[in-house]
């Protein structure tokens, strides 16, 4: 059994490459939820859908959100009448939705991702990181945003002073998906508003400190591969270097991936975990996501 933590763009990537060298029947992914909000009347779960739409070999990976070829007729027809989406939702993305937000009126958050799971045909588990809503806030320069207005509205333009998200409870099977895992793996996702509120979960952290954890840096040189991230980690005073992110995960960590380019980086890296493994990690073809992915099973004792 191997467990995947997750955010929405990055991982993903490696789930993609995983697929291809293990079974994914022993594949549990826990996925963050801390942006999940409703928008046009529909629960946006934007990170569990990109790993759904993945592993259902259905994502966009062009844009690594949404349904590959869908249509935006509902969204193009808000704007036309006055009722502006600030997502755009593609059609088949959107009847995903709607489906979850009625699964979880009479469900939960939890079942609603295993009943979709099972309709598209997923062998893996995927668990939301909780079922209770999250809030999570950036701080900037021009004053506080919702994170999705900060990503989209504003481009991730602002200065970030600060980033605040509220506590949730785990949801149900999460300590033990850990506790019963081979090994876990940690994307690389963004670290602070991906990675970083499953680790605040309560359980989580010590539940890793006794389950072999490897993880991915998303950071080469000082800068995220994609994303804001290099602006979150540079607002809570986190360096902006693959070893700023093994600081973060540096209670359980027992090896690390960096990229090829950061092997400058690898003794200080080796000051906070054992282990460091450097390769190419921009996963731009299925061949690199399949050698990151091999790279990682094997570095599993």
């Amino acid at each position: 059994m191997i467990t995947v933590l997750s955010g929405g763009t990055g991982t993903p990537k490696l789930l993609q490459g995983l697929k291809e060298v293990i079974d994914t029947k022993d594949l549990t992914i826990i996925v963050n939820t801390l942006e999940n909000d409703f928008f046009s009347g529909v629960y946006v779960s934007a990170d569990i859908d990109t790993v759904l739409y993945t592993m259902a070999d259905m994502i966009n990976d062009e844009l690594w959100y949404g349904v590959k070829g869908d249509t935006f007729i509902t969204h193009e027809r808000l704007g036309e009448i006055g009722c502006p989406e600030l997502l755009r939702i593609g059609d088949i993305d959107r009847a995903t939705k709607i489906q979850k937000t009625q699964l979880m009126e009479k469900y939960g958050l939890l079942k609603a991702c295993e009943i979709q799971a099972k309709n598209m045909g997923i062998d893996a588990k995927i668990i939301p990181m909780s079922e209770e809503n999250s809030d999570i806030k950036i701080i900037t320069d021009i004053g506080e945003l919702e994170f999705h207005d900060f990503l989209i509205k504003h481009q991730s333009q602002p200065e970030v002073l600060d980033v605040k998200f509220s506590k949730v409870k785990p949801s149900e099977g999460i300590i033990d998906a850990i506790k019963n895992s081979e090994a876990v793996i940690i994307g690389p996702s963004n670290p602070i508003t991906s990675i970083l509120p499953i680790l605040s979960l309560d359980g989580v952290r010590e539940a890793l400190k006794d389950t072999y954890v490897i993880a991915v840096s998303p950071i080469i040189g000082n800068d995220s591969v994609s994303g804001p991230a290099s602006k979150f980690m540079e607002a809570l005073d986190i360096d902006v270097s693959a070893v700023g992110v093994a600081s973060v995960y540096d209670d359980f960590l027992d090896a690390f991936v960096i990229d090829d380019k950061d092997n400058d980086k690898k003794v200080e890296i080796n000051q906070i975990v054992n282990k460091v493994i450097t390769t190419n990690t921009i996963m731009n073809n299925l061949d690199a996501k399949i050698n990151l992915a091999q790279i990682i099973i094997d570095c599993i004792p």
